[in-house]
This record gives structure tokens, C-alpha cells and sequence, in this order.
């Protein structure tokens, strides 16, 4: 292996283990950001019911929260719930096409961040640890959007650059 490919090879590992670490940091944020006795308690008292409590009061009209963030916005902390969601997935979208080479495409981040913003929104949703919002989908992929678009722009600089 030459002295470039192994350069190569550790700055993909190192980027790989940057996005897991950065994958853990947000599952802690999204998911267990309250103390540890809340989710204790929680799952003590865990039961179906409370999975269909949280599917009647879940989110599915697309726009719908993101529209009272909006209008009520220095009222209900619309600055953190709107933006909050985006920022907390730009990493994704810029980490994810340098940790792996086979996802260079923004349909492959796009599509990346959907779904793992789903099943941060159905775990919210079965475990009741938050509650299920389409609209936290939707600045999610967002994010991840703007992510990859700025890793596109560094990718371009430093390609013109060398």
C-alpha cells in the first residue's frame, strides 16, 4: 500500500469514527436528554396505552409545528425548536460523504437522514421519550441538506486548492 493510500485509509477511519461518535452524541441529545431516573421511571411504567396516547398526539401535518414556531416565535422559543433540528443535522450531511466514499451523492444524504430521523421519531414515539413530529423530519433533512452542501463547497475549494 503506498504512503497516500494509507493516509487515505486512516483519514476515512478517522472520519468514520468522528460520524459514529457524532451519530451517539445526537441519539444522547435527541432521545435521552432527560435524567437518567425520567427514563427509569419511564420504562417502569411503560405500557401500550401510552404508545397510542402518543400516536393521538403526534404530529403528521407536514408544516403544521414549523408554522407556530414561526408565528409565535420569540413566545414559544421558535428560534431553538426551528433551528435547533437544523443545526444538529448539518454534521450529518457533511460527514457523511467523507466517512464513506460509496454515499458522494445529495439524494444518498437526503435519503440517509430520512430515515434515520424516522426511527428517531418512531422510538419517540413507542418508548415516549419525546414525541412524534413530521416537521422535526423535515428540518432534520434540511440540515443534513445544508451539511452536505457546505461539505460540497469545501470539497471544491480544496480540489481547486491542490
Amino acid at each position: 500500500m503506498s504512503k497516500r493510500n494509507k493516509k487515505e485509509s486512516l483519514f476515512t477511519l478517522c472520519m468514520r469514527l468522528l460520524f459514529i461518535l457524532y451519530i451517539i452524541l445526537l441519539v444522547r441529545l435527541l432521545i435521552f436528554k432527560y435524567p437518567f431516573s425520567s427514563f427509569c421511571d419511564t420504562m417502569r411504567k411503560w405500557n401500550w396505552d401510552m404508545v397510542r396516547q402518543g400516536a393521538h398526539s403526534a404530529n403528521l401535518r407536514p408544516f403544521k409545528m414549523i408554522r407556530i414556531y414561526i408565528k409565535y416565535f420569540h413566545q414559544i422559543n421558535g428560534f431553538d425548536n426551528l433551528f435547533g433540528n437544523i443545526f444538529a443535522f448539518g454534521p450529518f450531511g457533511l460527514l457523511l460523504p467523507v466517512a464513506f466514499k460509496q454515499c458522494p451523492k445529495i439524494w444518498h444524504t437526503l435519503l440517509h437522514a430520512f430515515w434515520f430521523s424516522l426511527y428517531i421519531e418512531l422510538f419517540q414515539l413507542v418508548s415516549h421519550f419525546g414525541e412524534f413530529d413530521v416537521d422535526d423530519i423535515i428540518l432534520n433533512c434540511f440540515g443534513a441538506v445544508l451539511g452536505y452542501l457546505y461539505y460540497l463547497l469545501i470539497y471544491r475549494v480544496y480540489h481547486r486548492m491542490s
